[in-house]
């Protein structure tokens, strides 16, 4: 009689187990992110890029062929001021001390060029608090990786959302690959500065940067440029960068 309780016992235990695991299942899964899309389209509106220039990309928008808006980035309150240009939106004091690149493996073969680009970003002088480094690591605040973006697109930057770097930059690896070094280089330097939050200094969109012409011809953020662009920042590009930082 006493091994029967003991095995009706352990029945019932084993139930009640069953029973808790099954609601645990049931649990409401989290709710989906917030689609941000329509605030992010009217940010890009109001930064004076024309509706014609806009491109819907699926999670993003594409502004002027190489730059990505994410529809789900933090878009700050108010209307932007309004040539080195700006979104009005840059990377936090602390975190553009060490914003960190991380290469994806399909980029490794330009790695060349890519410290090139850390270095122009990081060797402009005066009174600047900006510095990008190449990490291994599983954190990092950039990936920069190879993507097909179509015959006319060398690669696309991202704009900074929320006090951190854009996330993201794509190179057209096989688009750029016939170019020479100093270009190839230089379409890596360009996307950098979308990621930091400068735009196209000779198109329109963007807030103006005090103490910048309205055209620089030697503006390496000059867009529509590959393989005959600047191939290093001007005067006025780095007058821009240590005015933003």
């Amino acid at each position: 009689m006493k091994k029967y309780l003991q095995t009706f016992a352990s029945i019932v235990l084993s139930a009640l187990l069953l029973a808790s695991c099954g609601k645990s299942a049931d649990a409401p899964a989290a709710p989906e992110k917030k689609d941000n899309a329509e605030k992010v389209l009217t940010f890009i509106q109001n930064l004076g890029f024309s509706q014609s220039s806009i491109v819907d990309n699926g999670d993003a928008y594409i502004v002027d062929n190489d730059i990505r808006f994410p529809k789900d980035m933090e878009v700050p309150e108010g209307k932007p001021s309004t040539e080195q240009k700006w979104t009005g939106n840059k990377v936090s004091a602390a975190n553009a001390l060490n914003i960190r690149i991380k290469v994806d493996p399909s980029m490794t073969s330009m790695m060349p060029e890519i410290n090139s680009a850390v270095n122009q970003w990081n060797n402009i002088g005066g009174d600047i608090a900006l510095h990008f480094s190449v990490v291994t690591g599983s954190s990092y605040d950039i990936l920069i990786k190879d993507a097909d973006l179509g015959a006319t697109t060398c690669g696309r930057g991202t704009y900074p959302s929320g006090g951190k770097a854009g996330n993201l930059i794509q190179i057209h690896k096989a688009h750029i690959a016939g170019n020479s070094f100093a270009q190839r280089q230089r379409t890596i330097t360009h996307e950098m500065g979308h990621n930091i939050s400068f735009t196209h200094t000779n198109q329109a969109g963007g807030s103006l940067i005090p103490g910048t012409p309205a055209t620089d011809a030697n503006s390496l953020m000059n867009g529509g440029q590959c393989n005959s662009g600047a191939t290093v920042l001007s005067n006025y590009d780095k007058i821009a960068a240590r005015w933003l930082y």
